[in-house]
């Protein structure tokens, strides 16, 4: 879809903001610009729908050179999402996603029709139609940000740091949503952070940049961490890229554990027939097989198990959906040592230790298995 070819950005003064970059973005994927300040990545985005031009070089769409396009009728075609939305303050939030459709001469019902419609794909409740940026939260006014860019249908999203501005929580939901919402749409996205971890998540493509917008390294996230090109691409990818590579290997091959797995209303018999050598905990699930906590067995009475007096089961993973970096993290911040893993409803499907999940994991790098976004990624 976009082909960027021997791209300079130089300016009056003598500053190059990008520096001879070639890249070819795949379409129907998310392309992602990471690096430190200063190396470029958001003049190269802007590069593209020419709110910046280029000195030297072409960028091809679809195949056109983009400079012999109108600029308006390019940047219509594209969609646009920067930090903090930046919506207009005066216009309501279903006015302010109908703006394109309405520059393009739609009706002013059939653009509120597909701003309704939007609203709901992006996760927003449509009693916020008639509301005004200032009355929604950050993570809903950058949800409608990220509406308004699709209003039009366009072929291309550039993104720029849309989610930098929220807290972790909300930035978590927002990159969710972003996956969702690409996976049933298939736009060709190109998407600029300074977060590695987000690049890492959502990226099929990653674009690692030096100081100076020389391209360091473009590769799927999976490859990125395992074979970074050189001390620079590593020194960004941080010291715990080997825990970040966890996320592209599959938990569907854990040996999960059901032996000490016991309902609430269990027997004295079935609590006394655990084997400590199995697990020296009892995991009690409620009457529709939910986890409630962890127990030692002598601590358990037939009948009389005090919900209040169990251990916390910790945060549970779904079992062959989530990857191995989410078991793990399971198993560390459980305070038993043993991870939960549950199935797509919340019922516990067994459990698995830490010493189980490290041998998993020796075992998956050793038969050098990644399921990473080159095609797809694994969740968690």
């Amino acid at each position: 879809m976009i082909r960027i070819d021997s791209v300079t950005k130089r300016y009056p003064d003598g500053t190059v903001a990008v520096d001879r970059l070639s890249l070819e973005i795949p379409d129907r994927s998310i392309t992602v610009l990471v690096g430190p300040s200063g190396c470029g990545k958001t003049t190269t985005l802007r590069m593209i729908n020419r709110m910046i031009e280029p000195t030297e070089g072409t960028i091809l769409l679809d195949g056109a050179d983009i400079q012999r396009q109108p600029v308006n009728t390019l940047r219509r075609s594209m969609g646009y999402v920067i930090q903090n939305a930046g919506l207009f303050q005066h216009r309501t939030i279903v006015d302010n996603i109908a703006t394109v459709p309405r520059l393009l001469g739609w009706s002013k019902d059939k653009a509120r029709a597909r701003a309704r419609e939007l609203m709901e794909r992006v996760g927003l409740d449509s009693s916020l139609a008639k509301r005004y940026p200032y009355q929604l939260s950050g993570g809903q006014q950058q949800r409608v940000g990220v509406a308004r860019a699709l209003a039009a249908d366009p072929p291309v999203l550039l993104m720029d740091e849309p989610f930098s501005a929220v807290d972790p929580v909300v930035r978590k939901g927002l990159q969710d949503e972003l996956l969702r919402i690409q996976e049933e749409l298939g736009k060709t996205i190109v998407f600029v952070t300074h977060d590695i971890d987000e690049a890492v998540k959502i990226g099929t493509m990653v674009a690692v940049m030096r100081t100076g917008g020389r391209l360091a390294q473009y590769a799927p996230p999976a490859e990125l961490l395992t074979h970074p090109v050189d001390a620079f691409v590593e020194d960004f990818l941080g010291a715990d890229r080997g825990i970040r590579r966890l996320s592209f290997f599959p938990s569907a091959g854990l040996e999960l554990s059901t032996a000490p797995v016991v309902p609430i209303d269990a027997t004295a018999e079935r609590i006394a027939a655990h084997d400590t050598a199995d697990a020296p905990y009892l995991l009690v699930t409620d009457a529709d097989g939910r986890p409630l906590g962890w127990s030692e067995p002598q601590d358990l009475t037939a009948g009389e198990i005090d919900v209040d007096r169990l251990v916390s089961h910790g945060r549970p993973f779904v079992a062959g959906t989530d990857s191995l970096r989410a078991a793990l993290d399971c198993a560390v911040l459980s305070p038993t040592g043993w991870a939960v893993a549950v199935d797509e409803d919340g019922r516990v499907a067994g459990v698995v230790s830490q010493q189980a999940i490290a041998e998993a994991i020796r075992g998956a790098h050793a038969e050098g298995r990644t399921d990473g976004r080159t095609d797809a990624k694994v969740a968690g």
